[in-house]
């Protein structure tokens, strides 16, 4: 996934707490060598090898983090799409699907060339969480990258941990702070890495936004949908903030 995960325990003792987030690595370790393209073994890269009419039963990780793309593509109208690889490279998408009951992906046509990196983190960061739970360890922050956060309980006498809404291409700029209490934050935007986000449907790069930030009640999601709002117009935002009311959004223009 390329980048650097913090796991922030409050209210443990050092040792256990140091455990914990050990199991809690050893999570995203496992999930970086399934969801990764890069990684030769990844369930992901054995995809892109399968011609068409061919089949791979995946392990659930992979195949609960497709599924959850899948239905963001859908509610974003393709804004957010695995594809979007695909699309840099001019080659048209893929044609597949998924059995959610046996956790098979047939290959209609292709290459299928993935990419997990605009949900891969967040998904991450839900199931570390998870695993953090089953410790006993409720009271966590869990930042990948700093563009995506997770908060469980907050710290033994506070009410939230506070996280900042800051625009890497103006750090002098003032920036809002946020309470975070079970919930989390996604932030997609230019100025790290220049123009690299696309626009599935027609693999033109997005310049209308600078920056967006989503707060969901997932890490997966907040990610995923952080990336489709670089890509949707104002048409298209009105539309997703009419059908997920529940996302709270922040956006930058260009």
């Amino acid at each position: 996934m390329a980048t650097v995960f913090e796991v922030r325990l409050a209210g443990e003792e050092p040792a256990f707490a140091a455990q914990a987030a050990h199991a809690a690595f050893e999570v995203l370790d496992k999930l970086e060598a399934l969801l990764s393209r890069f990684h030769p073994g990844s369930e992901i890269a054995a995809l892109s090898r399968l011609a068409p009419g061919e089949a791979l039963q995946l392990s659930e990780p992979t195949a609960a983090c497709l599924a959850l793309a899948l239905d963001v593509e859908q509610q974003t109208g393709h804004a957010f799409s695995l594809a979007a690889t695909a699309s840099r490279t001019g080659r048209p998408p893929a044609r597949w699907t998924l059995d959610p009951a046996t956790l098979t992906v047939t290959v209609h046509e292709g290459p299928c060339l993935l990419d997990l990196g605009a949900i891969g983190k967040g998904f991450a960061l839900d199931r570390m969480a998870a695993e953090l739970r089953e410790w006993g360890c409720p009271s966590f922050l869990l930042v990948a990258g700093g563009s995506s956060v997770l908060a469980g309980d907050p710290p033994p006498g506070s009410e939230a941990w506070t996280a900042r809404l800051s625009d890497p291409a103006h750090p002098e700029a003032p920036a809002e702070s946020i309470a975070l209490v079970h919930t989390a934050l996604g932030s997609s935007g230019l100025a790290l890495q220049g123009n690299h986000i696309t626009d599935p449907r027609t693999g033109q790069p997005v310049t209308r936004r600078r920056r967006t930030w989503v707060r969901a009640d997932s890490a997966a999601e907040a990610d995923a949908f952080s990336t489709a709002l670089m890509v949707l117009d104002e048409a298209g935002t009105a539309t997703l903030a009419a059908q997920r009311p529940d996302l709270k959004t922040w956006i930058t223009a260009a």
